[in-house]
């Protein structure tokens, strides 16, 4: 079989997306990891199926690059947008579907897209470590000398850990000189990426909580720059954006 796809990138958090609004494509749990594997396939941190919904302009459908199907993806998101938006779906404003529920975007230009988040209803704190649920799990742990961290090895072990049966995402932030920089341990990439959407809402949260940092926050991945606004309330946040680039990389075919 001959697949058309398409590759596009969120601050460095990359994804392989295909057209599947006639739902005429069925692929394999294996034939999804094939395609997300850096040396024999195309080579992304995730998969996604624009897909046709009744209510909405259409449903996302993401993938891990380990082929199962994933929880929300915040740069995911903001990239299949700019994808709709491309193949005439939608124009400047969207409504989707996604597993987590629906979510709205703005398209401020081609590569500058806006995507509203859930709210976040509860989190947890204990010491320098912050965990909420922000669409995927994740622990937020602040540190100093982000650049000597293991981010694989030491997130690896906190993702497999008793304390998260079900496994979590490990975001090890620094603040410094009035910057908040991020590194991230993706679970189901089961690897650091350059950029985690979800991961950045929990941080910008988490910096909230924890240091009174106001929004917008701004925070710096390894893959680029993200920026985070929403409204505190009483112990949760609601009105929450997720804001950032979302870029067309190429398209092709693969064979399967």
């Amino acid at each position: 079989m001959k697949l058309h796809f398409y590759k596009y990138h969120g601050a460095g958090n990359d994804f392989v997306i295909i057209n599947n609004l006639e739902q005429k494509i069925n692929l394999t749990q294996e034939q999804i990891k094939f395609l997300c594997d850096r040396h024999f396939g195309i080579g992304a941190d995730g998969f996604m199926e624009l897909m046709p919904s009744d209510k909405y302009d259409f449903a996302m459908k993401y993938y891990n690059s380990d082929g199962a199907e994933g929880t929300m993806c915040g740069n995911g998101g903001r990239c299949i947008v700019a994808f709709a938006k491309e193949t005439g779906l939608i124009g400047t404003t969207t409504e989707f579907e996604a597993i987590d529920g629906i979510h709205k975007a703005i398209l401020h230009s081609s590569d500058d897209i806006e995507l509203k988040m859930n709210n976040v209803s509860d989190y947890k704190i204990n010491e320098n470590k912050f965990i909420a649920d922000t669409g995927s799990p994740h622990i937020v742990i602040f540190t100093e000398n982000l650049d000597d961290i293991d981010v694989v090895t030491e997130g690896r072990k906190i993702r497999y850990s008793d304390e998260f049966p079900e496994g979590i995402n490990v975001n090890f932030v620094e603040l410094k000189n009035g910057q908040i920089f991020m590194r991230t341990y993706e679970r189901g990439v089961e690897d650091e990426t350059l950029a985690c959407g979800t991961g950045t809402v929990a941080t910008a949260l988490a910096a909230n909580v924890l240091f009174g940092i106001t929004p917008p926050v701004n925070i710096t991945a390894r893959g680029g720059k993200l920026s985070v606004k929403f409204n505190k309330k009483d112990k949760g946040f609601s009105d929450i954006w997720l804001r950032g680039p979302a870029t067309f990389v190429f398209e092709g075919e693969i064979m399967l």
